[in-house]
Formats: structure tokens, C-alpha cells, sequence
């Protein structure tokens, strides 16, 4: 079987971990490269071959690829998977997908008129700990309660990045779509209110660099869910992932020495070290179970990457993939709608 010929969209820290991702995996080439600065960008040697380009459009029409990875900025990753889909190739983009439901339904729109694959980068969905997390979850009984945050405390080049990001959206919105993700598939049921709240700590930023939420679900489920970047936030519990129902309790924790693990080191967002379950009757002690052998942030790119690579080859159908994406966007989006209203925002 011949290989996909791939363009990288977006060569930041998301898109040369995947752009890398796709040169270790038997059935990608990598055969472009696209940023506006390309000029400024050194590749790495496993990159030496692509073709590269400063204008997307301008690449997709010269190498009419068989797949498209978007990681550029929020703003473009619509408009781009649309355009990349109507010219006949399958999409992966990374999360959110849009700035708006209304495009989100249009990319998913579009994926289904094509017949073209679209895979969203929600990175937790590939990670085997994260999996037996939320499995473990759903056993727990209902209604749920999700307790869930990550606070960073960036400085230098990672601030930098993250005011970048905040031209298109607050992190209670950029991140926040990974951890109602996971709160959906905890449960069943169907989403139907969000409060929100958010605070605005530098002249740096036009919005909002602190948000929290809080959602309902029609099973009587409720979750919350903070976010805040800048220099000025506290690394005290910056990262809790937590969920308790009538049978008991399950979350990740941190067993590293305190302070030893930064809020601002991307591996520190997925890894979960332990997860540690409670039983409610007692009938059995609390469990830890180990989890330091598992993947890293650049295999779980990779990982995501062979999901697509499957999903082509084995024409997986990806609907519901799809329209979780969307449900988990609607309800960030919301939350941001009810940090500015200042009212319940309903579903």
C-alpha cells in the first residue's frame, strides 16, 4: 500500500511533535511543511525532505496531499479543515476545531459530504491512563461529580505562547474542551446548563486569563472545571482530576515530590502517575494503581496520528467522534457566553 502524502500545518510545539510523529509511523510521508515564517524555522533532519511553504493555500494547490494536520492558531483551523476536505483529503486538527458551533457543525458537515476522515486532537482520548480513568468513572454509579482543573503558571516563551492563544480564546475555553470531553464520556447524559465565572489579572491580554465553570447534566451529574495562565498564577493544586459518585471515588494524582513537576511542562497535562480509587462501602482498601511506564506527549501524538492512519484504512466510522467534538466546544463556549452575561446559560 503506497504511503499518504502529509502536510503539516503549523509548526509550533503541537505541530512538530506531530509533524515528527508522522516520519516514525510506516504509512505517512511527510511532504510539506507550512508556517508563515518558514524562512525562520530550522527543521529537524527527519523533516529535511518536505517541501515548505508560508501560504496554505498556495501548498494544498501544489501538493494536493492525502492528509492535512492543522495546528496553527484557533482562528484558521476551520477554514483551513474545510478547505482541506473540499480538495480531497482527510483531516486531523487540533482542538478546539472552531471559534464558533456554528463552523465546528460546518467541519463536520463538510467531513460527511467529502467522505473524508476528521480527527480532532483531543490527545487524552489515545492515552491509556486517561482510558482507565474514565472507565473506572462510569462504574461509580450516578449522578457523578467531576472535579477538574489545570492552572499554569507560564513565564517566558510558554506566557508568550499562551498570549498568542488568547487572541482567539480564554484557556476555560482552549483547554477546557479537553476535560468536559472526558466528563461526556463519564456520562451518558445529556449536558444541559452552564455558570461560569472568569477574571482578567494583566493589562497583557483583552481576555480573560482565569475561568471556571460549572455544568449540569439531565442524570443529575455536575462538574466544574478552572483554567488560568500568566506568570501570576499559584502552582498550589494545579492539577486536580477527580470524580466521585455513590459507589466511590477515582482520581489522578501527582506522586512526584511537590514541586518537583512545573504546571507549565506539557507532559505534566496528561500524565497521571497514579490513579487512585475509593470504594464507598468500604468493602475493599483504596487501590493505587501505577502508572509510570506510561506514554509520553510525543508517543501519545504519535498514537493519535496511527488512530487517523487506521481510521483511513479500515474506513472507520468517526460520527461520534466528530459530534463530541462539537458537544464539548458547545459547552466551553457557553461558559465563556456566561462569564460575559453574567447569567445561567442553558444548553
Amino acid at each position: 500500500m503506497s504511503k499518504l502524502r502529509v502536510l503539516v500545518v503549523g509548526l509550533g510545539n503541537m505541530g512538530m511533535s506531530h509533524a515528527l510523529a508522522y516520519t516514525r509511523i510506516d504509512g505517512y510521508e511527510v511532504v510539506g511543511v507550512c508556517t508563515r515564517h518558514i524562512d525562520k524555522v530550522q527543521l529537524p533532519e527527519a523533516l529535511q525532505g518536505a517541501q515548505k511553504f508560508s501560504d496554505f493555500d498556495t501548498a494544498l494547490k501544489t501538493l494536493k496531499p492525502d492528509v492535512v494536520s492543522i495546528n496553527t492558531l484557533p482562528d484558521t483551523h476551520a477554514p483551513y479543515a474545510i478547505k482541506a476536505m473540499e480538495a480531497g483529503a482527510h483531516v486531523f486538527v487540533e482542538k478546539p476545531m472552531a471559534l464558533t458551533v456554528e463552523d465546528a457543525e460546518a467541519v463536520v458537515a463538510t467531513a460527511k459530504r467529502t467522505n473524508r476522515k476528521l480527527v480532532i486532537g483531543y490527545i487524552l482520548r489515545q492515552h491509556p491512563s486517561w482510558i482507565k480513568f474514565i472507565e473506572i468513572a462510569r462504574e461509580l454509579g450516578t449522578p457523578l461529580v467531576f472535579r477538574m482543573n489545570l492552572n499554569q503558571q507560564s513565564n517566558g516563551e510558554t506566557w508568550s505562547w499562551h498570549k498568542r492563544l488568547m487572541d482567539s480564546f480564554p484557556p476555560i475555553v482552549d483547554c477546557g474542551v479537553h476535560y468536559v470531553d472526558v466528563m461526556c464520556q463519564m456520562t451518558s447524559a445529556k449536558p444541559v446548563k452552564v455558570h461560569a465565572i472568569g477574571a482578567k489579572l494583566t493589562d497583557e491580554v483583552a481576555k480573560n486569563n482565569y475561568g471556571m465553570l460549572q455544568v449540569q447534566f439531565d442524570d443529575g451529574s455536575v462538574g466544574w472545571y478552572e483554567a488560568g495562565w500568566g506568570p501570576m498564577v499559584s502552582e498550589t493544586a494545579f492539577f486536580v482530576k477527580d470524580v466521585f459518585g455513590p459507589k466511590g471515588s477515582v482520581s489522578i494524582v501527582m506522586a512526584e515530590t511537590a514541586g518537583a513537576v512545573k504546571s507549565d511542562d506539557i507532559n505534566a497535562h496528561t500524565k497521571t502517575n497514579q490513579i487512585l480509587r475509593h470504594y464507598a462501602d468500604m468493602s475493599r482498601p483504596d487501590e493505587r494503581i501505577d502508572m509510570t511506564d506510561e506514554p509520553g506527549h510525543d508517543d501519545l501524538c504519535e498514537r493519535e496520528q496511527r488512530y487517523l492512519l487506521k481510521a483511513i484504512n479500515e474506513d472507520i466510522d468517526l460520527t461520534d467522534h466528530m459530534n463530541d467534538g462539537v458537544k464539548s466546544l458547545r459547552i466551553v463556549l457557553a461558559a465563556d457566553e456566561s462569564i460575559h452575561s453574567g447569567q445561567v446559560v442553558a444548553l
